[in-house]
This record gives structure tokens, C-alpha cells and sequence, in this order.
């Protein structure tokens, strides 16, 4: 059953922000405030007369390829993007793409209905008409490197991956090679965003309109024609089309789908970022929301039986034991991480277990345990056949007839109607219900974990 969408991460409690230089490394200062705006480039005012109200713009995630994170704010308009409403590439007067094949979704990867998966949709940047072939290899390519890594890789059969041709007028993205290059590109993708080289920025809005394309879209991720490494992460980004952030990554670089599994994991598992700054200070809010941050030592969450205490003690995928780290949400001090070094904290990690698990409960929040091509409630007769889809080889499926076990049934995911040894006058109808649970030892809340059973039900005859 699809879940309601939920809210991006808040990002309003931030008390300190990092001052990227022009190599996207934090600076030596930081500022309690937000900074002002970035100004925008002259190239994105389309019209005759300048704009009345202040550009918007977002707050992103940078990343550098030693694995390190910063944060600065970009324009959310591009001034290399078309211009939905006159069709010219603002900056360059050129026409933009009228092709026929532009904004064709293809399947990726199709594992069930959009009511039961959750539905990542890949965009193309800076690919030709002639290019979207290509496109559709690095779609998937970027696709195997997000699943490389756990719990991605062992919950492969919830995704269903969409690919959305972007058709661009010219090959690759501004920026690329050099600053000096532009291009005109479906979604405006340019390196070098706000001075800094390896930061991809895209219109969001143009991102947006394409994702609207596929059938359903909670995860977005833009990828740019490009080998060079680069990207950018929009926690900030909310679409009614029900998704929160999109990533952007460079479609024929090998390190760059590490930059979408750190964005989903604020995404999907609503994890906060475990990195700091030098300059951030010491904490002084109130008790994060976030599962991987806390006020609390390790101790106290014991004591208080809170986060990550069922944790602590165990070892963890990302290296090292759960406990409780100080350094984390921007701020050297007063804050506390359960790991030394997950991927919250730098690129090429792992999700640490707290992290893979709430990663696990965001899963569920769009995707099912368990699904079927049968509508619920459907009546069958003795010649039918049904079919269930389990989220995991894994997850433990048990039949019921009127409320009473078939064990014989058990972990089949095909059964016969014919087969149910069905009793009463013919035409009555039974009640065949299935029962799936995920067994995962990745998730200890109790309350989670009532959230792994789904069951779905039938009426059969004999």
C-alpha cells in the first residue's frame, strides 16, 4: 500500500552553516545565520525587465572526491536551462529540444505496481536524441552502485527504477571541461556552481516537470552527460509529485553514486548529516529529531532507553562499534554520532546500524512486505492461480483460509485455488488471506518492527 509522502528534513534549527571557498572545502569561519543569497547570473533574466523579488534558491550538499561533505546555497534556476514559456536557453539565445522521444519514460528496473514499490526516477541531462541510449546505460549503471550498498542490496526487489529522456540540444553539460563551456541542456546542468568546480547544479523546476512524467516518482536523481566528477544534494527540494530532495551526479564517473546514497539517506531515512565543521561551535538546541544524532552520551541513552541504545555495544557495517561519537550536525561539540565514520559523514562509507535501519523504515514508508498483481478482494474459482511478490527472499509468508493456518502453504508465493482442499456448498465463499514479515535483524524498535507484517486477503471459491 503506498504511503503518504513525507516533509524534507527541517533545516530551519541549523544554527551554523559552512563558508565554502572557491574548492567547495569549508572555510575558516562560520556564521550563526543563514548567509545572504548568492547573486544570480545575469545570463538567467529572460525577460526585458529584471526580476522584483529575490531569486530563490537551495540549500545543497557538496562533494568532494576524498569523501568529504560542505554545504552552500545555489540558485535554483539555471541561466542555461530553456525557458518553459519561450523556449530559448536562457544565457545563449539558442532554441532548446523539440524532439519527438523527449520526456519518453523507459523501465529500468520494474519490480510491481507503483502502489506497493517505491519508484526512483532517473532524468538525463546533456544527452542528444541520438545520446538517450547512453543515457539509459548510465541510468542503470548509476542504478548498480546505489544497490552495491546495504540495505539497498538486499532490498533490490522494492524499487522500480523509471528512466525519463531529457532530450538536450547539445552533448554534455556546462562546465565541462572547463568553466568557460556552455551548453544548452534540457535541465541547465552546470559545473562550477557558485565558484566551486565538482558542484552540479540543475533547475529544479525543470527537473521537476520531467519526474512528473514517469508514474509515480519518491525518489529523484538527475544524471548529467559528464565523466567528471560531481554533484550536488537537494535536501531541501519538496514536489507535490510526493518527493523530498533530488540528487544530481555525473553519469559516466565511477565514484559518483556514492553521492546519491548519502542524499537518500536523508530522504528515505530522514538521517541527519553526521559531519561537522571546525568553526561550528558547540551545540545549544534542543534534542535533534533526527535517529543518528543526540544530546546524550552513550550511558544515558541506556539509561533513558533512547535512539540507538538497543545499538550499542555491536559492530557496525561502516567499521568500529556503536556508541556514542562526539561531532556531528555541523557542530564539533555537544552532539553525538553513533559511529566514527558512516556514509552521513563521508562518501564511500556504509550506513552505520541505527542509519540502515531507520534507511529500512523509510523503505516501507512507500514500499510493501507484501504485494500481488490480484486486486485485494478479488473473487477466484478453483482454476485460478495466485501469485504474492515478498520484499526479500527472506521474508516469512504463511496462508490462512477463514482465519485458519495452511501450513502446507507455507513460503509458497504461488498457490492454486483448486488446491486449498476448500469445503462447504460450491459457490461459498472462503476467505484466503497471506501474511508476509520481514525477519531482518537490521531492525530492533519494537515499533518498527511491527511495520515489517502486511497481509493481504482474497475470496475464494471451490
Amino acid at each position: 500500500m503506498r504511503r503518504a509522502p513525507f516533509t524534507a528534513m527541517a533545516l530551519a534549527g541549523l544554527t551554523a552553516l559552512a563558508v565554502l571557498g572557491p574548492t567547495g572545502a569549508p572555510g575558516a569561519a562560520a556564521t550563526p545565520t543563514p548567509a545572504p543569497a548568492p547573486a544570480v547570473n545575469a545570463l538567467a533574466v529572460t525577460g526585458t525587465d529584471a526580476p522584483t523579488t529575490a531569486p530563490r534558491v537551495h540549500q545543497v550538499e557538496v562533494f568532494g572526491e576524498d569523501g568529504s561533505i560542505g554545504r552552500t546555497r545555489v540558485p535554483a534556476a539555471s541561466p542555461f536551462a530553456p525557458d518553459p514559456s519561450g523556449g530559448r536557453v536562457q544565457g545563449r539565445g539558442a532554441p532548446g529540444s523539440a524532439a519527438a522521444d523527449d520526456g519518453t519514460v523507459t523501465p529500468i528496473v520494474h519490480n510491481g505496481g507503483t502502489d506497493a514499490k517505491l519508484d526512483v526516477v532517473v532524468v538525463g541531462d546533456g544527452y542528444t536524441a541520438a545520446e538517450q541510449d547512453r543515457f539509459r546505460a548510465d541510468a542503470a549503471a548509476k542504478w548498480q552502485e546505489i544497490t552495491a550498498v546495504e540495505p539497498y542490496a538486499t532490498y533490490r526487489s522494492l524499487f522500480n527504477v523509471w528512466a525519463v529522456d531529457a532530450v538536450s540540444a547539445e552533448s554534455g553539460v556546462s562546465g565541462d571541461p572547463d568553466r568557460a563551456t556552455v551548453r544548452s541542456t534540457a535541465l541547465g546542468s552546470w559545473f562550477w556552481c557558485e565558484e566551486v568546480e565538482r558542484l552540479l547544479c540543475v533547475d529544479t523546476d525543470a527537473a521537476d516537470r520531467y519526474a512528473a512524467k514517469a508514474p509515480q516518482a519518491d525518489l529523484v536523481l538527475v544524471v548529467a552527460n559528464s565523466a567528471k566528477y560531481g554533484g550536488a544534494g537537494y535536501n531541501d527540494v519538496v514536489s507535490p509529485l510526493g518527493y523530498s530532495g533530488i540528487a544530481t551526479v555525473a553519469g559516466g564517473n565511477a565514484k559518483s553514486g556514492q553521492i546519491a546514497v548519502h542524499e537518500t539517506g536523508h530522504s528515505l531515512g530522514k538521517l541527519a548529516d553526521e559531519y561537522s565543521y571546525e568553526d561550528g561551535g558547540a551545540y545549544q538546541g534542543d534534542e535533534p529529531p533526527e535517529a543518528n544524532l543526540t544530546e546524550l552520551t552513550a550511558s544515558q541513552l541506556r539509561r533513558t532507553h533512547s535512539k540507538w541504545y538497543r545499538w550499542l555495544g555491536r559492530t557496525s557495517p561502516d567499521g568500529g562499534t556503536v556508541g556514542t561519537y562526539e561531532g556531528g550536525g555541523y557542530h564539533p561539540l555537544g552532539l553525538y554520532r553513533p559511529t566514527d565514520n558512516s556514509i552521513m559523514r563521508s562518501l564511500g562509507r556504509e550506513f552505520n546500524l541505527p542509519g540502515r535501519e531507520a534507511m529500512i523504515g523509510g523503505f516501507y514508508r512507500y514500499a510493501s512486505v507484501l504485494a500481488s498483481a490480484t486486486p485485494a478482494d478479488a473473487v477466484l474459482g478453483r482454476d485460478d492461480r495466485l501469485t504474492v511478490d515478498l520484499a526479500t527472499p527472506d521474508t516469512r509468508l504463511r496462508w490462512f483460509v477463514d482465519g485458519r493456518e495452511v501450513r502446507s502453504l507455507s513460503g509458497r508465493t504461488t498457490v492454486q485455488v483448486g488446491a486449498l482442499g476448500l469445503t462447504g456448498p460450491k459457490g461459498l465463499r472462503h476467505r484466503l488471506t497471506a501474511v508476509a514479515t520481514d525477519p531482518t535483524p537490521d531492525v530492533l524498535d519494537p515499533e518498527l518492527r511491527d511495520s515489517l507484517t502486511d497481509s493481504l486477503s482474497w475470496q475464494v471459491t471451490r
